[in-house]
């Protein structure tokens, strides 16, 4: 069975992939393409951010440390199973920021996921949808994102009240040539990741994606300010440690399940 037919690049059960598990039986529920999409992680203390995660999720380290993103990108193509894309919410800029964390599964299994302590988006029917059927906590934001000559600027201003003021500015280049992250590697043990953990009214729970596995380049890049980390507590000073420019890739998602 295909996912579905505009997107024949997506995997097929079958195919091989880098998830380290099946992809779910059941039927995905949203598709999308992420486009235009940076990684820009710093070390951060893994004591320090801990006390940001819910129970029942651990901390995941890499080299002893915690590893906080701010991901930049656009959101193209998105639509629901059965719909037609919905006017404003099938492309628009999308910014959230991250940390990396695991979970035991029903099935016994730990796997290790995403966990999201802010998602900006400029779309306000998808920021109230995805807090209703997905319960991430996304907020409204003024943004833009434009290329010209092979530089990409992006910029957001958070205007929804229910989180702190947040900016962030900044603009790179690819510099050098995409291509897979190493197994083993720091990059990628940032950027495979296939499932997200959220809490939707108090219960954790586990969403699923599937895609063809990241192609990454290094980048030229300037930040004019990022502010997007006050949720945390936590200012990320000095330039990333790692930064990652991204293929666009075609994004099978699954509605999140109780963990």
């Amino acid at each position: 069975m295909q996912y579905f037919a505009p997107h024949p690049a997506l995997p097929t059960p079958g195919t091989p992939s880098q998830r380290p598990w099946p992809e779910p039986a059941r039927a995905w529920s949203v598709t999308m393409a992420w486009e235009d999409l940076v990684f820009l992680h710093w070390r951060v203390d893994a004591q320090a951010l801990a006390a940001h995660i819910p129970p029942g999720l651990e901390l995941e380290t890499f080299d002893g440390s915690a590893w906080l993103a701010v991901v930049p990108f656009r959101m193209a193509r998105t639509r629901f199973r059965w719909m037609p894309p919905v006017p404003t919410t099938h492309a628009f800029p999308e910014l959230n920021v991250r940390t990396y964390v695991r979970a035991q599964t029903r099935g016994g299994a730990v796997r290790p996921g995403v966990w999201f302590f802010s998602l900006d988006a400029v779309s306000r029917l998808a920021v109230e949808g995805a807090r209703v059927t997905f319960g991430l906590p996304y907020f409204a934001a003024r943004m833009r994102c434009a290329s010209r000559d092979g530089r990409t600027t992006y910029a957001s201003e958070r205007v929804d009240r229910r989180g702190p003021a947040a900016r962030f500015e900044a603009s790179w280049r690819v510099a050098g040539e995409h291509a897979r992250a190493v197994p083993g590697t720091l990059e990628h043990w940032l950027v495979e990741r296939y499932c997200l953990y959220a809490l939707r009214r108090g219960r954790l729970v586990c969403g699923e994606v599937a895609h063809k596995p990241w192609e990454v380049a290094p980048v030229d890049l300037r930040i004019e300010a990022c502010e997007m980390t006050r949720l945390v507590d936590c200012e990320t000073r000095g330039a990333p440690a790692s930064a990652l420019a991204a293929r666009a890739v075609e994004v099978a998602a699954w509605s999140p399940v109780a963990v």
